[in-house]
């Protein structure tokens, strides 16, 4: 169990402090609830695009990486479709740098044309070299795109189309910020060494003072459920023909998410798993296969994905994969098998749960889907899922007409 009390300021900043007096470090972790799924369709890439603009300097700090480099501390941001987070980690006497740094980018970044054509040059950049240049990385904006009709999940963190960043305004990404990077919109969590009357103290001191903004109600457009098999046929100069086929799953929050991660470790976790014995090792029609699903908190995807080794053909590999998810349809995982994962996903939770920035990030996200609290009982939700719960889902997501296949032809 994880201690920690919660605060909300009267600006709608919700404040998580937990205090670990076992370390001298201290951790600050920013999460905004806005992710690539709250863009405009047509201004795609926007949430990604702030990563990088947040370290742009702000207000009244034009750097904001040499304060904290000054007071010993590192950070880092990530952005998914479903939420951005900065965190930074320094000695805890040195808190009150982290605090103050974070507070002026949340009051307001410093806008420039200048600072936008920096961040979005990085941008495309890096869009053009991960998701155009690299082989295999379009991938995943194809399936996206195949798999989802409505929901905003039909497009990559990194964007729909390059033009978007490409085109983007200052006043676009002005009023992007104004509509999320607010109070009302965040979560701050504060761990570490350091004490909680101090630690709400300072929040106060740091942030109390800044516009709450509005609070960001999300009505998003909800994909309809899949009627009929979606196939995609690619090809492209890459060494090894491609497979990937997925699956609509529950979201984050339903009991389906659990039992659909504990598939995923069935199927595809690691050199024990089925996936890798029987058609790696044993039946040699992959060189690589995994299956995995992307945390999505909103109704998200199950897949399996690998290349295939030179000579093999896509009807086999897919036949030998058919075949597999028989075995999961029909038959019961054994005891064994499912008690196996469930202590895989145990240790991870545990592994996690070491690391104090791990449970600074835990913590802020938990808070993000509802409640804190939900960390505490994500073990019992995995624990209590039983084989035929593995089966009756097998048979409810697996079924074809929930299938999406992408066969990514080599030309080579």
């Amino acid at each position: 169990m994880i201690p920690y009390k919660k605060f909300v300021l009267s600006n709608g900043l919700r404040l998580i402090v937990h205090e670990d007096k076992s370390t001298p470090m201290a951790v600050v972790n920013v999460m905004y609830d806005v992710g690539a799924k709250d863009e405009d369709p047509n201004k795609t890439g926007f949430a990604h695009l702030f990563e990088h603009l947040m370290f742009g300097g702000s207000i009244n700090i034009p750097q904001y990486d040499t304060p904290l480099q000054i007071a010993g501390g590192e950070n880092n941001a990530y952005t998914t479709n479903d939420l951005t987070n900065y965190y930074c980690q320094l000695p805890a006497e040195n808190i009150e740098t982290a605090l103050w740094l974070e507070s002026d980018r949340m009051l307001s970044l410093a806008f420039s044309e200048k600072s936008l054509d920096v961040q979005r040059k990085v941008v495309c950049e890096e869009f053009k070299e991960h998701y155009i240049n690299k082989p295999y990385g379009d991938i995943w904006a194809k399936m996206r795109d195949l798999t989802y009709t409505t929901h905003p999940y039909k497009w990559m963190t990194i964007g729909k189309e390059l033009s978007h960043v490409e085109n983007a305004t200052l006043q676009d990404v002005k009023s992007f910020f104004k509509k999320h990077y607010s109070p009302a919109n965040a979560i701050l969590v504060i761990a570490g060494n350091i004490d909680t009357p101090h630690a709400l103290q300072l929040a106060e001191k740091w942030f109390g003072s800044i516009c709450s903004g509005e609070k960001y109600n999300r009505n998003l457009p909800q994909e309809p459920k899949q009627t009929e098999p979606k196939v995609l046929e690619v090809r492209a100069d890459v060494p090894f023909d491609a497979f990937i086929k997925a699956w609509h799953i529950d979201s984050r929050l339903e009991k389906g998410y659990y039992v659909a991660d504990l598939i995923t470790d069935i199927l595809g976790g690691g050199g024990s798993s089925r996936l890798f014995q029987k058609l790696v090792k044993e039946k040699q029609i992959f060189s690589n296969l995994d299956c995995f699903h992307f945390g999505s908190v909103e109704k998200g995807l199950i897949a399996i994905e690998g290349r295939l080794v030179k000579g093999k053909s896509f009807q086999e590999a897919e036949e030998a994969i058919e075949e597999e998810l028989n075995l999961m349809r029909l038959n019961l995982v054994s005891e064994h098998e499912l008690q196996k994962v469930k202590n895989k996903t145990e240790s991870v939770i545990a592994f996690e749960d070491m690391a104090l920035m791990s449970r600074a990030n835990s913590l802020a996200f938990y808070e993000l889907l509802g409640d804190a609290g939900l960390m505490e009982t994500e073990l019992d939700k995995y624990q209590a899922i039983s084989s035929e719960d593995v089966l009756q889902y097998c048979n409810q997501i697996f079924h074809p007409n929930n299938s999406n296949t992408l066969r990514y032809f080599s030309n080579q």
